[in-house]
């Protein structure tokens, strides 16, 4: 059997004024990966080059960047041990560095904006790698995939995170051509320098219930395709792309010696097992995403967003991609809708149940009321099986209605009407025998998922998902034989701590990606009570969202679509304009400090010390005046609020633009400040000349 071409573990980084070398010292029969300067083009050299001086070792190219006006080689400084999985190590990106390819960097405000964007999303951003192991994959695909083809080609698409920026390399090892165009065949020398990796959560830990030990892991990988902030990227694309698209596996292996930190970290499993026993890997996945319609949230400064739904009709044709990819994937797919049925989230929950209704032949509908909620389950099942989208489930649970009061043990009603689902679906189970070379033997295999929502996919979510991985290993553990029929895994209190907390974990990871605090309800996941101070928590981070939701995401959404390539900056755009300069007229500028000013000036009012004889009318009258200004300025605001959310300066979404343009031309029939606001439709941080480009910036196709 042909080895297995995995990345290398030591690159040592050389460079000179011509060209930056890359070089593997543990594979001196391997080529050398030359990025010349400052085109950017790429050569592999067989010998040693001259005049490059070694000036550090890395943990591997992250990818190159083109921007505006450079190319920069991203490079993994600094590596983070996370454990192993059957012997791979597992690392956590902690570092990276930006390599320019000109020697003396020309500056620029946009330029030097990209970057800051990027190293902020870089230094914010959860990714993990192994040289040896597909972290991208679950154990079951990859299980089912050749393994000795390069460890990129393997690499799941939708979580092959740095796909984008890995394209130089990429297209260099398919064959590509430089930029004097000559064309290159395949260069599979540069294989081993392509390093997938993947966005979002890893936490791998032994553990023992009963006198058997184990290795614990839980991996959540965050799709690549409609990344981005938690209102800036709602619902679906033309694609089939839904957003805050993420699958979690909960992993299980059994006679693993090499769970720990410590002990072999090279390139191939060890052998496995304990004592010459069979190594058993138990897996089970579930996956979340937005409501595939197309709908959004826009925000307007207003703690509750308006809300917009299309017409389902619009999106049929997105969703039919969408969920023939999760069938493929997955199999059956149980849609488990978690919105409100009342109040403003019932447009969403409607449309999703009727692009269902659509998608499948025929529908045998049931609902269960009591007296908390007129449809407490929803369920929508297709009546015949006579085509693909007929392997779609609906279930629809009333999780607020029912979980009311700080009852939160109530969630367990869903797990009973999705228990002969999950049942029929089952779990991955593989084995790797002594001297099997690493290869998983297949025993079983997960044929359902379970595909969860709410209107964030994010901390009702957590709560099902939880309940749902407790229920998937009390199963592998009694077919394991470690439990008898009729015990749980939550009846070790030890490993139920364990649990729990890996699960909370989880749930704030994935909502700091999206929304950018940690999630609500985990002191439910971690403890199994809904308490007071975890009330308190969840107002506070709430809180958090308001403020970073309106006034700090436009950025965040930037560096997303520059690292993942949704916006390609232009080279050819006038030096004289500056993509990222507030172009708001200037009075709707200043409200915010006239408003800031008045507060100030008030308190200072307040709170300064008079003499006892000193006259007090001027100081109430400055203190009305203020006082009037701040409620007016505060006023504006909130009129006109969606003038002071900070909008993605690239990709802004059309409701954006349109609601600014709105926004502006209400704002100019302000008896007081319209007669310095101009009319004219123009969107915040966009010039017209701009405008030329804006196809440019559009999405890469690959």
């Amino acid at each position: 059997m042909a080895s297995t071409i995995t990345p290398f573990r030591d690159v040592n980084l050389h460079a000179s004024p011509s060209h930056y070398a890359f070089t593997s010292p543990s594979s001196p029969q391997s080529p050398t990966l030359v990025v010349d300067r400052p085109t950017g083009d790429l050569r592999l050299n067989d010998g040693p080059l001259s005049g490059a001086k070694r000036i550090s070792s890395i943990a591997g190219i992250l990818g190159i960047l083109k921007l505006k006006l450079d190319k920069y080689i991203i490079v993994i400084t600094k590596a983070q041990p996370m454990g192993r999985l059957r012997g791979h190590m597992v690392y956590k990106v902690a570092g990276t560095e930006f390599l320019p390819m000109r020697e003396r960097p020309l500056h620029d405000r946009d330029e030097d904006t990209y970057i800051a964007l990027v190293k902020e999303l870089l230094r914010t951003s959860p990714m993990y790698f192994s040289y040896s192991l597909d972290l991208t994959n679950s154990f079951q695909r990859q299980s089912q995939d050749a393994p000795n083809i390069p460890l990129w080609k393997r690499a799941d698409d939708r979580f092959f995170w740095n796909r984008f920026i890995q394209s130089d390399l990429i297209d260099f090892s398919l064959g590509a051509h430089d930029t004097s165009g000559i064309r290159y065949g395949p260069q599979p020398g540069v294989d081993p320098f392509i390093l997938p990796v993947m966005f979002g959560m890893l936490r791998i830990t032994p553990a023992r219930m009963k006198s058997t030990s184990f290795t614990f892991a839980l991996i959540t990988r965050r799709s690549r395709h409609r990344a981005g902030a938690r209102y800036f990227s709602r619902g679906i694309d033309e694609q089939g792309h839904v957003s805050n698209y993420n699958e979690t596996e909960q992993i299980i292996i059994l006679n693993d010696a090499t769970g720990g930190m410590s002990g072999f970290a090279g390139g191939q499993s060890m052998s496995s097992g304990k004592s010459g026993q069979d190594l058993q890997v138990y897996s089970f996945v579930q996956t979340r995403g937005s409501v595939p319609v197309f709908w959004a949230e826009v925000n307007n400064l207003k703690y509750t967003p308006s809300l917009q739904v299309r017409g389902v009709d619009t999106a049929v044709n997105a969703a039919r991609k969408h969920f023939a990819e999760q069938i493929r994937l997955y199999g059956e797919n149980y849609l488990v809708n978690l919105v409100n049925q009342k109040g403003r989230e019932e447009r969403v929950k409607k449309a999703y149940e009727q692009m269902v209704r659509t998608l499948i032949s025929s529908s045998n509908e049931t609902t269960e009321s009591d007296t908390k909620s007129p449809e407490k389950l929803h369920s929508l099942e297709p009546g015949l099986k006579r085509k693909e989208m007929d392997r779609l489930h609906y279930v629809y649970f009333d999780f607020h209605n029912e979980t009311k009061g700080l009852k939160w043990h109530r969630a367990e009603l869903l797990l009973g009407r999705l228990n002969d689902g999950l049942a029929q679906g089952g779990y991955f189970r593989g084995v790797e025998s002594p001297g099997s070379g690493g290869q998983l033997d297949i025993r079983s295999v997960q044929s359902s998922v379970v595909r969860t929502n709410c209107m964030d996919c994010l901390d009702r979510t957590n709560v099902v998902q939880s309940m749902l991985g407790r229920w998937a290993i009390t199963r592998q553990l009694i077919d394991a034989g470690v439990l008898r029929t009729g015990e749980n895994a939550n009846d070790d209190r030890e490993f139920e701590d364990r649990f729990r907390n890996i699960w909370a974990d989880n749930a704030d990871v994935v909502s700091k990606s999206y929304s950018g605090t940690g999630a609500l309800k985990t002191d439910f996941t971690r403890t199994g009570k809904r308490t007071r101070a975890g009330a308190l928590q969840d107002l506070r981070n709430s809180i958090v969202r308001y403020v970073r939701n309106n006034f700090l995401d436009g950025p965040r959404q930037d560096g997303f679509d520059v690292f993942l390539g949704t916006y390609l900056p232009s080279t050819s755009m006038p030096a004289n304009i500056q993509l990222f300069v507030d172009r708001r007229p200037l009075a709707i500028q200043a409200v915010p400090y006239v408003f800031a000013a008045s507060l100030f000036m008030i308190l200072v009012s307040t709170f300064t010390r008079r003499l006892p004889d000193a006259t007090t009318w001027p100081i109430r009258i400055l203190v009305l005046f203020w006082l009037i200004v701040g409620i007016y300025s505060f006023q504006f605001m909130l009129t006109y609020g969606m003038l002071y959310v900070n909008w993605p300066k690239l990709n802004t979404p059309v409701h954006g633009i349109e609601g600014y343009q709105d926004a502006l031309i209400k704002a100019s029939s302000d008896p007081i400040i319209g007669h310095w606001v101009s009319s004219r439709r123009h969107q915040r941080g966009i010039s017209n000349a701009r405008l030329v480009f804006l196809e440019e910036g559009k999405t890469r196709i690959e």
